[in-house]
């Protein structure tokens, strides 16, 4: 490999996938389950104001969102201003992969239409900051099967959901990871972090 060709490779975005409220048997929090409920009725479990998780935020280059993700997180950003994402979400750079939605109103927003791993290689162009993937799950699968996932961050609750969505369902059939960082709040939530095993 060129020496030309390696310094292109180092300056490539990471692309990070973040899945909040994740149960122990493997289920995303879906609105109306006793799951959500815990994840959101429950004060010490739902801290958008934590410091290290805005600077993360604060440096993302790029938010990536499917378009069910995008309606419900533009919506709420938009109307609840006061939220601590708003501030950093509203005016960033965003892409809502879809084939279907003609127009984005959210500030900032393009759409990316074309081809998945096409896109994401433009998205990757470039200097500082990473890729941030919001979701939801259709959009999590692809990039998995697509191998462009980087690294996956998730927070993992201390919560037996028994109902709800879930992130892996036999797709990909297989896919390797590395445990870069595992940390535990007071309230036993585990953010696990973990790179794609390459």
């Amino acid at each position: 490999m060129t020496s030309r060709r390696r310094r292109g490779l180092k300056h490539m975005r990471k692309l990070i996938a973040t899945v909040f409220n994740y149960s122990l048997d493997g289920l995303l929090a879906d609105e109306g389950t006793d799951f959500w409920k815990f994840c959101f009725g429950l004060p010490e479990n739902d801290r958008p104001d934590d410091p290290a998780y805005l600077d993360f935020l604060r440096s993302t280059h790029t938010h990536v969102m499917g378009r069910t993700s995008y309606e419900s997180i533009s919506k709420a950003m938009t109307t609840a201003t006061d939220h601590p994402f708003a501030g950093i979400l509203n005016p960033a750079r965003k892409v809502v992969f879809s084939r279907t939605l003609k127009t984005a109103d959210w500030a900032n927003t393009t759409i990316a239409a074309g081809d998945t791993k096409e896109e994401v290689d433009r998205l990757r162009q470039g200097g500082d900051g990473h890729i941030l993937v919001w979701g939801g799950v259709r959009l999590w699968r692809s990039l998995m099967r697509l191998d462009l996932i980087d690294e996956l961050r998730l927070s993992v609750f201390p919560y037996v959901a028994g109902e709800g969505t879930r992130l892996f369902d036999g797709d990909p059939s297989s896919y390797r990871l590395d445990l870069v960082s595992s940390a535990t709040s007071d309230n036993g939530i585990l953010e696990l972090r973990y790179r794609r095993h390459r």
